[in-house]
């Protein structure tokens, strides 16, 4: 699906790439005290998907790199697994003919509203279908790659401007047009560099001051995280404002992540599942 990128590709990246923006749960009900890190601001709550496109946006720029192919399908799995972490869907428990986490299907657990329009247009989708499919399905589902046109349906439209909108409403983003010679597009810049710098200095010490290198013991919301950046192609934005040496051990830490094998990390204790199930798909495509 892709790979981690190496160092000559940053000049594509904007100065202000290195910053942050703390991630959390919609609801009090759906955070859990493992998942969060409490040195984090508590003021703006973002989902997955709201910090994959953020950290893929140029600053300035407010659009994402025109050579990045991955981000759409990575914004997916981001919905998958964000939707998992709030207890709505998971994973079908393991059987003798099905063990494999790209086998097992995605099944309903609640159906109970959200409050993000995404999240709740696809667990409708999930809900709905009968027979269940898999992650690798979902994934290929939402982002509208398939042949079959009865399924069309359940693709997700017009994903990178919906959560730009989100970004914008929670004072991260504006909205600017600008002309491209043959064609005027809508950007969002970001403004609240803060947020971002805070989102970007979080997974850079995940894999540097804070690195346990063990995924189980890492905070569960930031492996998701780590994971989507990867599939996503976006990972080079978060550790482009590194120096040269500690560029060099945060990539390297995060490919030997990556490059675990699913199956194994995700029969683990306490381990999520569908993270895993994620990386497992985007490593098959």
């Amino acid at each position: 699906m892709t790979t981690l990128t190496h160092r000559a590709r940053r000049t594509e990246i904007g100065k202000n790439s290195e910053k942050k923006v703390e991630s959390e749960e919609d609801t009090n009900q759906d955070r859990s005290p493992d998942n969060e890190d409490s040195g984090d601001s508590k003021d703006i709550r973002l989902t997955l998907m709201e910090e994959v496109l953020l950290l893929g946006l140029k600053d300035k720029e407010g659009y994402t790199s025109f050579w990045n192919d991955c981000i759409s399908s990575g914004l997916r799995g981001g919905i998958l697994i964000e939707l998992a972490m709030r207890g709505r869907i998971y994973l079908e428990p393991p059987t003798m003919r099905k063990k494999r986490l790209l086998d097992r299907k995605v099944l309903l657990k609640s159906d109970s509203p959200t409050g993000d329009v995404l999240l709740d247009e696809t667990l409708k989708h999930i809900k709905a279908t009968e027979p269940t499919e898999t992650v690798q399905t979902w994934i290929e589902l939402l982002t509208g790659e398939t042949w079959n046109p009865f399924k069309l349906q359940y693709q997700l439209r017009n994903v990178r401007e919906r959560i730009a909108k989100n970004l914008v409403e929670k004072g991260i983003l504006t909205t600017e047009k600008q002309n491209f010679l043959l064609f005027d597009m809508t950007t969002h810049p970001v403004t609240n560099t803060t947020e971002k710098q805070r989102l970007v200095k979080k997974l850079q010490d995940s894999v540097l001051e804070r690195w346990v290198n063990d995924p189980q013991r890492m905070d569960k919301r930031t492996l998701a995280l780590l994971v989507l950046a990867h599939s996503s192609d976006v990972l080079e934005n978060v550790f482009s404002s590194l120096t040269d040496d500690k560029y060099d051990v945060a990539m390297n830490r995060a490919k030997d992540l990556v490059e675990l094998d699913p199956e194994v990390e995700g029969t683990k204790h306490s381990a999520t599942e569908m993270i895993w199930a994620v990386l497992a798909a985007f490593n098959k495509s």
